[in-house]
């Protein structure tokens, strides 16, 4: 009968093998998980920002909306009715002359010479 050589060594070498690529095929699979959860949290972290963010300049556009509202001009009162053509150029040779000052702005200086245009 014939035996074979290093039977017992060749067993504990293909056990060793065997173990090792096991232990790294498992490692493999553990840094793959760890990787998918650490995706995973940084994705929703991600989102919890976005809606924060959100949120954030939705308080903003309120305020400035709010500001905007604040600040809006106020009425332009109507000058009297019944002004000749020689009154109407008069004022708005004066509110010409304030805009080219630089008293008036060019939506204040507008405003009122459609008023005076309309009486």
């Amino acid at each position: 009968m014939m035996r074979r050589r290093g039977g017992l060594v060749r067993m504990a070498a293909t056990t060793a093998v065997v173990a090792g690529t096991a232990g790294a095929v498992q490692h493999k699979q553990q840094q793959k998980y760890a990787n998918q959860a650490a995706q995973q949290q940084a994705a929703s972290e991600q989102d919890a920002m976005a809606q924060q963010l959100a949120m954030q300049q939705a308080q903003i556009d309120a305020m400035n909306a709010q500001a905007a509202a604040a600040a809006a001009p106020a009425p332009v009162a109507a000058a009297p009715a019944g002004k000749t053509m020689d009154q109407k150029m008069a004022e708005l040779t004066q509110l010409g002359q304030l805009r080219d000052a630089g008293i008036l702005t060019e939506e204040e200086f507008s405003a009122q010479k459609a008023a005076i245009l309309a009486s």
